[in-house]
């Protein structure tokens, strides 16, 4: 299992915000790229960074934190956020992205979503991002009427290396990860998943190395890691140690 520390970045600080409003935004560093690096030291072995305006934006805003991020550490990033057409996710890449996440485009435009995994093999991730089950798209802004597990299966036998589910209704809050839906996710595609939104402590840990969850490729942890609930040693030796 996989642990992914997130980076959230708005106006070019890494934030926290509460169920995706822009508006409930907590600042818990104002050098995101000094994070990344300690993330990095602390010994996480993935980075995930989402361009918050980018993603209202439909491009990206956040490019400079970003890029000093891909110059300060070594180990992978995936990143998320306005990436909405084949040239960003080719800049993207070719800028030392590890894998791009698409969000709104696997809604609304399908066939660029399988036609980046196509292109880039193993790079291409897609975000789903649900309220109630719906996905919501433009940073959360808008929800659809189309289920998570639909979208979803659009995108069987395309390529695409890793679904991120996420609980908009838990993000930031601390509430626990949805396994139950999450791994309903997982068991309903073939394609990985990742678990996101809520994870607040050592227990979501032992709750994704039940059986049950081994299914899963990991899990994407925020808040519980800047305000200290979850101790990252401890949550990465348990990782470990399964």
């Amino acid at each position: 299992m996989i642990l992914f520390p997130a980076i959230d970045l708005k106006d070019g600080l890494a934030v926290r915000l509460e169920q995706g409003d822009m508006a409930r935004a907590t600042v818990f560093n104002h050098d995101p790229a000094a994070q990344a690096g300690e993330f990095e030291t602390l010994g996480f072995r993935y980075l995930h960074l989402v361009d918050l305006n980018g993603a209202f934006a439909g491009k990206p805003v956040n490019a400079a934190a970003v890029e000093r991020i891909l110059e300060t550490v070594s180990i992978p990033v995936q990143l998320g956020g306005g990436i909405r057409d084949m040239a960003t996710v080719d800049a993207w890449l070719g800028k030392g992205v590890t894998r791009v996440i698409l969000g709104t485009a696997a809604v609304r435009d399908p066939d660029f979503v399988k036609a980046a995994a196509k292109a880039h093999p193993g790079r291409v991730a897609v975000g789903l991002d649900a309220r109630d089950g719906q996905v919501a798209v433009q940073g959360w802004a808008e929800t659809s009427d189309l289920p998570a597990v639909d979208i979803a299966r659009r995108f069987e036998d395309a390529g695409v290396s890793a679904l991120i589910y996420t609980d908009i209704a838990r993000d930031g809050l601390l509430k626990g990860l949805n396994l139950e839906a999450t791994i309903a996710l997982a068991d309903a595609v073939s394609i990985p998943v990742i678990a996101s939104g809520g994870l607040a402590s050592l227990k979501d840990i032992e709750a994704m190395l039940e059986p049950r969850a081994l299914k899963l490729e990991g899990a994407i942890t925020g808040r519980a890691l800047y305000d200290g609930r979850l101790d990252p040693r401890e949550a990465l030796a348990l990782v470990a140690g399964r």
